[in-house]
């Protein structure tokens, strides 16, 4: 049942207020083509689909021939200038009024405009209190004087525009932002950032959702919960719970329903909608007997007051919001859902969740009725013309091809999911929704026997699917493709790279949400980055809408002669914000920032290229019911599955785990440690290639599902080890902690572990640090007083009283040794070395440094909280810093991280527990799934953003015992001394294996390389 029910996870509703919108395709594309641009209400400016004029109502005492219009670019969230006609002022009344009686202006090149404008003139102002710069400029021509003003940055916005107006026609050219971290450009950029407002943000959140981006979609569905009013934040609220239900953060959901439940129950629409969401968290969790009693609740009843609304329009504010979205009106009256017709479609989605809750409780022909009821009152809607519930549309015929499959009746199946992918392939290419539709035919296929078409069409989605095409749904859809690939049958070398490409789209939940987090703050930032990356974002957006426009027009061009004669253009254009945004990638990629947002692939030749000799790369893949594995060197690969479920690995991992490190009664507590479950967990992930790991001296780890929480340097490689233990052991007064002589995997070769294989490719190919500094230790935090008061807020980067972290978080610093040991190390070869320790170590102190960047190795020894500090808390992986200023909060959260300004070829996280599921007993009860690859995902990759190029991270804090920490940091920095950061670990690591006092795994295992072990340690 659970395997059934986790389909819905993709099921997030997109009614909301900014997504009313239908296919209404605009009666005159064809006639506005050939019309003068005076004539237009929206004029494109230059030719690469950047920045477009749109004409604003007049104003009181406006000529009947003036026209004024703002700029709107889709890389800025607020229009970046005007244009305006007028008739009496000469250019120098223009200049005046628009640059504003308290600018500073001073005259500026005027150059030449184009568009037969004469009498050009132009001026630079600057307004008090803003330190944006504006370029105000004015001419004539015909009687008439033409003006712009708007931030100077988009002074080839503004020329264009004045051409395009003065000359009355379209005018090619390209609009060049400049992008730069100097003064000027840097507080545009921060304003830019301030001016996306909640509103752009639900907008997004909802074009997130549609596309089954539940990761991003949560972190803008919170942005607009807290800044948006009455209606609109409940609204937001309701789809910030269900996103964090779609992500199995069942408590998170619980909790935002909750707060959500007063605003909702008295407003029959918010009420149809919390009720669909409490429902498909029910389903999400496997219990569709819970779904069912959350649908047969009562709904509040319409007051007469409502009912006379049913058929308005939603306001006027809301609906001219909802048309702009993108900076493209939608032309046509009644473009805009009513109040009934989004009731309507709520109704219908109930209908539909009835349905698919009692398909899971076995009751097939009630559920297919209910399924095709849904079906038809929600294409009833508009003439099944709802752009915005095509996927729910896709998901109900995905639900009756299900069902029609279980009865035989393959053909009705293979129907309904075609008709499916139909309706997906134009509107949402690429979306995780057209993968998942896709993935449901191949495996029909795959089924029925029919293995080449499966094959194929598995292909096919592999090779089409847009970066974001990664959801739970399309991992659980593609296993029967992994399963195909490793039949015995299979091709080695193609089942290799199929299943290489295919693993790539398996996008970890909680990467996702890191991702999503990141990328929020990428998009917040005032660096060169975050501009590109906000020109991404509109730049996708635009594209949405136009695709929309042109499958609007090709549904109708045989009845419209206007609209075919208008399709080559429209087309043109789309292929002109489609080449733009290529390009804006490609520059985006040579920011570490972006790469740690984004989910780049790389086929399995590249992977192997990259590889040196005596290297492999071994990934996993952990699916519902299977686990995988794909190990390359550079001259062959081999697909297999293993020979354990994941949840028989997953125990096995816990096993290990506990017998390594557990917390109990507020102590860490040691027991021998399993050393046969640590060989059968060797064979099991490499029996296969067991053989060829004798020739491979350095081993790159891509870890998933419980892996994540284990350094695979401590697998037991040969029976012998386990048979020589047990066999000293019978005898009771041997030491049981004592593991001299065991053929651990660590001892063997060097370890890498892999975030993903376009990361480690990223990591090899970046180039080193150029920093002056060798070395800053920073750590030994001050512990807080007892009674000490302290700012609420971001204690676990959110803002929740109840998600605090108990003052007691504080009270036991990591001391700051081998912090001293390594600076003594390294500043004996006359490195420049530093330590920032005590009271010198806050949160505030770090943010405001700029120099960190000139430091070559960044080592925090320092508790790491990677874990939620309630139950019903999202975790928020930080370091744990001393108190600064008023503005401190303790912590160093991993967004805050990302913003740091790093050129780090090494930071390392000690004492970080990065693998804890949960750190105590009672979170592992309170069902606590996240923290080591939340932790690995987000620690990490904020440190990669920041400009750190490798991470060495702790599974677990490595004790003082027997002077274990620092006799492995001193050996490592001994052994750095030309050696590469993985082979100097390993050293260090054998001097502790090699003795009996600390031969325990817990002593010298801990410790995991993130990023390429091949960079040399020390200069």
């Amino acid at each position: 049942m659970a395997h059934t029910a986790a389909r819905l996870a993709r099921l997030a509703l997109a009614l909301g207020v900014s997504c009313g919108l239908v296919l209404s395709a605009p009666p005159s594309a064809a006639q506005s083509l050939a019309q003068s641009v005076s004539l237009r209400d929206s004029v494109p400016i230059g030719s690469d689909g950047l920045c477009e004029a749109q004409i604003q109502s007049p104003r009181p005492g406006q000529g009947l021939f003036d026209r004024q219009y703002r700029i709107v670019c889709r890389d800025a969230a607020a229009s970046v200038g005007e244009l305006q006609i007028v008739g009496g002022d000469t250019p120098q009344m223009a200049l005046a009024r628009l640059a504003g009686a308290d600018a500073t202006c001073r005259v500026a090149p005027a150059g030449s405009i184009g568009g037969g404008l004469n009498n050009v003139a132009a001026q630079l102002c600057t307004s008090p209190g803003k330190a944006v710069e504006r370029l105000v400029l004015a001419g004539t021509r015909g009687g008439r004087t033409f003006a712009a003003a708007g931030l100077a940055v988009y002074a080839d916005a503004l020329r264009l525009g004045l051409a395009t107006l003065a000359g009355d026609r379209l005018v090619e050219g390209a609009v060049n932002v400049p992008l730069t971290q100097a003064g000027d450009a840097q507080a545009f950029a921060r304003a830019q950032a301030e001016a996306i407002s909640a509103e752009i943000a639900l907008s997004e959140a909802y074009r997130r959702s549609n596309a089954g981006l539940f990761a991003e979609a949560a972190e803008f569905f919170g942005v607009s919960a807290t800044n948006l009013p009455g209606q609109n934040a409940t609204e937001a609220l309701l789809n910030a719970a269900l996103q964090q239900s779609n992500l199995g953060n069942f408590a998170e959901a619980r909790n935002l329903f909750a707060k959500a439940a007063d605003d909702a129950a008295g407003n029959p629409l918010l009420a149809r909608l919390a009720r669909n969401f409490r429902s498909l968290d029910a389903l999400n969790r496997a219990d569709p007997a819970a779904a069912l009693a959350v649908l047969d609740a009562p709904l509040p009843q319409l007051v007469d007051s409502m009912e006379a609304t049913l058929q308005l329009q939603i306001d006027t504010v809301m609906a001219e919001r909802l048309s702009s979205e993108g900076g493209n009106p939608v032309a046509g009256a009644g473009a805009v859902l009513t109040l009934a017709e989004r009731l309507q479609l709520l109704d219908g989605q109930a209908t539909y969740l009835r349905g698919t809750a009692l398909r899971l409780l076995g009751h097939a022909a009630e559920a297919d009725d209910l399924l095709r009821r849904a079906y038809a009152d929600i294409t009833a809607v508009r003439e099944a013309r709802v752009v915005t519930v095509l996927w729910l549309r896709a998901q109900i015929l995905g639900d009756l091809g299900t069902l029609a499959e279980a009865r035989g009746e393959t053909g009705e199946a293979e129907a309904r999911h075609r008709q499916a992918i139909g309706l997906l392939a134009a509107t949402y290419p690429g979306s995780p929704a057209l993968a998942s539709a896709t993935a449901q035919l191949a495996g029909l296929y795959a089924r029925s026997g029919r293995r080449e078409e499966a094959a194929s069409l598995f292909r096919q989605l592999v090779a089409n699917a847009g970066d974001d095409a990664h959801t739970p749904a399309l991992r659980r859809h593609l296993a029967p493709w992994f399963a195909l690939l490793a039949e015995p049958q299979a091709n080695p070398a193609e089942a290799a790279e199929d299943m290489f490409a295919a693993s790539q789209l398996m996008l970890r939940p909680g990467l996702a949400q890191t991702q999503a987090v990141l990328a929020r703050e990428l998009s917040g930032g005032s660096d060169e980055a975050a501009q590109l990356f906000r020109q991404a974002i509109n730049l996708g957006r635009a594209i949405e809408m136009k695709r929309i426009e042109v499958l609007t027009a090709e549904s109708q061009a045989e009845q419209d002669a206007s609209l075919a004669a208008a399709l080559p253009a429209m087309r043109g254009e789309l292929d002109l914000l489609r080449q733009r945004q290529l390009d804006v990638q490609q520059q985006l990629a040579a920011y570490p920032r972006y790469r740690a947002v984004s989910s780049g692939r790389i086929t399995l030749g590249e992977l192997q290229a990259t590889l040196g000799d005596g290297e492999g790369y071994l990934k996993l893949v952990m699916l519902d019911d299977a686990a995988y594995a794909i190990y390359a060197n550079r001259i062959s690969a081999t697909a297999y599955r293993l020979d354990a479920s994941p949840a028989r690995i997953a125990q096995m991992v816990d096993t290990l785990r506990d017998s390594i490190a557990i917390e109990e009664g507020g102590q860490t507590i040691t027991y021998p440690f399993e050393l046969g479950v640590a060989r059968q967990l060797a064979t099991t992930l490499l029996g296969p290639v067991n053989d060829r790991l004798a020739q491979v001296r350095h081993l790159i780890f891509e870890p998933d599902g419980a892996l994540l929480r284990l350094p695979i340097n401590l697998l037991v490689m040969d029976d012998a080890s386990v048979e020589r233990y047990a066999a000293r052991t019978a005898d009771p007064d041997a030491d049981p902690y004592d593991y001299r002589g065991t053929a651990w995997l660590g001892r063997a070769m060097q370890v890498t572990t892999s975030v993903s294989p376009a990361s480690f490719r990223d990591v090899r190919a970046a180039r080193r640090s150029q920093a002056r500094g060798e070395y800053l230790g920073l750590g030994q935090n001050v512990p807080l007083l007892e009674n000490a008061v302290f700012s609420p807020g971001t204690r676990s980067g959110i803002a929740d009283e109840r998600c605090f972290w108990s003052p007691l978080t504080w009270s036991n610093p990591v001391k700051a040794d081998e912090l001293r040991t390594a600076s003594a190390i390294l500043g004996s070869g006359g490195g420049g070395v530093a330590l920032l320790t005590d009271g010198d170590f806050t949160d505030t102190r770090l943010k405001a440094m700029n120099d960190l960047n000139q430091y070559r190795i960044l080592h925090f020894a320092t508790h790491g909280l990677v874990t939620s500090p309630q139950p019903e808390c999202p975790p928020r992986p930080a370091l744990l810093t001393s108190f600064g200023d008023a503005e401190s909060d303790g912590l160093l959260s991993f967004a805050e991280i990302f913003d740091l300004s790093l050129d780090a070829d090494l930071v390392i996280l000690s004492a970080c527990n990065t693998a804890s599921v949960g750190g105590l007993a009672a979170s592992r009860e309170a069902g606590i799934a996240t923290g080591g690859d939340f932790a690995l995902d987000g620690l990490v990759r904020a440190f990669v953003g920041a400009g750190g190029r490798n991470v060495v991270a702790s599974h677990w804090p490595v004790p003082d015992d027997y002077d274990a920490t620092g006799r492995l940091i001193g050996g490592f920095f001994d052994a750095g001394r030309g050696q590469s950061i993985a082979e100097a670990l390993r050293l260090a690591q054998l001097g502790l294996m090699d003795d009996a006092d600390t031969s325990h795994p817990f002593y010298w295992s801990a410790f995991a390389v993130v990023g390429d072990g091949a960079i040399a340690l020390r200069r």
